[in-house]
């Protein structure tokens, strides 16, 4: 087995956990955990397009890095924005269910 396609069946495997995450879970927290596992997947399949075999080693191209450098900026922000607005929808409603929040509506 090529270590390119160890590394894309692993990113597969996250982002599915992922989307399962998402898809599965009521709790609002669940779901922001699944989002960042699939910008974990999202990252490492960067990587792996990277990746390069150079005199018998392995190196990673500068873009690839410099792309999941900032992916990694941009999930944190995302991450500390969605963490935010979860703290002050547990504050009014008091509670993080989606089935009971989607019955809120005007």
């Amino acid at each position: 087995m090529n270590l390119h396609e160890l590394y894309f069946g692993s990113a597969l495997a996250l982002i599915l956990i992922g989307l399962y995450g998402i898809a599965s879970k009521r709790n609002l927290v669940k779901i922001v955990i699944g989002v960042e596992v699939i910008t974990l997947g999202v990252n490492l399949v960067i990587m792996t397009m990277g990746l390069r075999m150079v005199d018998e080693s392995l190196n990673v191209d500068a873009l690839a890095q410099g792309m999941t450098a900032i992916s990694i900026a941009i999930g944190a922000a995302i991450a500390a924005l969605a963490l935010a607005l979860i703290i002050n929808i547990y504050r009014h409603y008091r509670t993080l269910d989606t089935r009971k929040l989607r019955r809120l509506r005007w």
